[in-house]
């Protein structure tokens, strides 16, 4: 069963828009869609989503480091 988070990320990538709503979409545009640089927390995001995504733990802490992620990229839509 897929996880819907509890709120949406939004991302902004050259003048193009993302909905992230769950671990599994996150791991999807950590994997095809995500700009070329990748740090450490990208990396973390990675693993956890992909574990949130088999179950393995909390979708609040897949969103979290997900975010943190897209801050760090510099992707992370400020509303």
């Amino acid at each position: 069963m897929i996880s819907i988070w509890d709120a949406n990320v939004e991302l902004k990538i050259d003048d193009r828009f993302h909905v992230i709503r769950s671990a599994r979409e996150a791991v999807a545009f950590l994997k095809k869609s995500w700009p070329d640089n990748r740090s450490e927390s990208y990396a973390t995001a990675r693993k956890v989503c992909l574990d949130a995504a088999n179950g393995v733990v909390p979708g609040a802490e897949a969103r979290a480091a997900f975010e943190a992620a897209a801050k760090e990229a510099g992707i992370l839509r400020q509303t």
